[in-house]
């Protein structure tokens, strides 16, 4: 009997590693990654030193998710390989993996669900970095369909942790963006268990709104408003009055860490208010995973630090991408910081930048501005989402060098 589900890979990387090496490797970014992160082109008024945050670009689960729909494509030349959503948020893995006729699946945008109904026991369908809902997985189950599931490992944890939660009948409160193929996936983790329930809030003033629900504060939402706001944040049967005594927090992987922390021991802190203290209603895991924890903490590091923050900053990643987003949220605190989509964002002749705005809704336009690059000396620092390959850091720092007159080549890169 032909084996339908995969989790870890075919045995192929030693085959698709030149590729992936030859497709998102950056000898420029090793050079100076290799110097201590740091590097300075050009002299006099043209000195440009790079500085790198310390840990930025791809990470474990990415890479992992990337060499298993690399191996997949390897493994069956022949089948049709669908793709649920997008396998990670960048637009040039995505691309990439459409021009291996890898054909991608999305949901209706009426109703949000995905049509699997092409599907056959023939074709091979890959479950992206994000992981996917419950009920998507038992419905491509049923299609007898090859499965190679790519789920990230802390996504994993955050599930069981949920699924935890429904079992011992706590409501799980998620942080996350309602809308996320991750934050989707990791509520559905609650129908595991009968009566199982979610509520998801974006930050902590939408937290707050719940807090002020379990303590019946006189601003507090009347019960129809409350269902209201939350329609689409919430599981089916969601009642406030029943399902707020209990409550497990839990988060979206990519979110701000700090945050989740604050929401979760305010949220607590509401539950002692109303029912005193009790580890029968409130329990907490920090489940941001530590990959997303470690590219905070090193672009801290690098705005915050003795040496100070770099004149421009520059995180490069996909616009709808979470962690990216969060990470130029964190660098405009301390310096003037732009959040592009890749090098093609800069324009070196004309002198402009096409940009992102910080924390601004994923599907916000991007916006240009002129004269971005202050004359004189300068240090550029930069970052990038998770989703981010090498290959678009170096093209990024290549770019930044011609605009300011610095001629970048093979013996340059070599020297660094």
């Amino acid at each position: 009997m032909e084996q339908t589900y995969f989790r870890r890979g075919f045995g192929l990387k030693k085959t698709i590693e030149p590729l992936i090496r030859a497709e998102y490797h950056s000898a420029l970014v090793d050079r100076i990654r290799a110097r201590g992160y740091e590097a300075t082109f050009g002299e006099g008024e043209r000195s440009t030193t790079i500085r790198l945050a310390e840990e930025f670009g791809f990470c474990y689960g990415v890479d992992r998710a990337v060499d298993y729909a690399y191996e997949t494509r390897t493994q069956f030349p022949e089948r049709n390989i669908y793709l649920v959503g997008e396998i990670i948020h960048n637009p040039h893995v995505n691309r990439r993996l459409r021009d291996m006729g890898v054909v991608f699946l999305y949901p209706d945008e009426a109703t949000g669900e995905f049509d699997f109904s092409a599907i056959t026991p023939e074709d091979v369908v890959i479950l992206p970095a994000f992981g996917v809902t419950l009920g998507d997985f038992h419905r491509l189950r049923d299609a007898g369909c090859i499965l190679v599931d790519t789920t990230c490992g802390s996504v994993l944890n955050v599930w069981k942790r949920v699924e935890s939660y429904a079992r011992d009948g706590f409501t799980a409160l998620v942080h996350g963006k309602y809308y996320h193929e991750e934050t989707r996936a990791t509520a559905s983790q609650v129908f595991k268990h009968p009566g199982g329930m979610y509520l998801i809030v974006r930050d902590m003033a939408e937290a707050r709104l719940v807090m002020d629900y379990i303590e019946q504060s006189p601003g507090a939402l009347p019960r129809d408003a409350f269902l209201e706001h939350f329609r689409e944040k919430a599981s089916p049967g969601f009642d406030p009055d029943l399902h707020l005594g209990k409550i497990g927090v839990a988060n979206q992987t990519t979110m701000l860490s700090g945050e989740s922390l604050a929401i979760a021991a305010e949220v607590g802190k509401s539950l002692e208010r109303r029912y005193g203290r009790s580890e029968d209603r409130f329990r907490s895991f920090d489940t941001i995973c530590s990959a997303t924890q470690e590219r905070q903490d090193a672009v801290v590091k690098l705005v915050a630090g003795p040496q100070g923050p770099p004149d421009v900053m520059l995180v490069i990643g996909g616009y709808n991408s979470s962690n990216t987003n969060h990470l130029a949220v964190l660098c405009a605190k301390h310096t003037t910081t732009f959040h592009i989509a890749d090098s093609t964002c800069i324009d070196a002749e004309r002198g402009t930048i096409r940009f992102k705005p910080n924390g601004s809704p994923a599907d916000a336009p991007e916006v240009e501005a002129e004269d971005w690059l202050p004359e004189g000396p300068l240090v550029l620092g930069l970052t990038a989402g998770a989703s981010t390959p090498n290959n678009k850091i170096g093209e990024t720092i290549e770019r930044v060098l011609r605009a300011r007159g610095v001629e970048v080549d093979e013996e340059a890169v070599a020297a660094v």
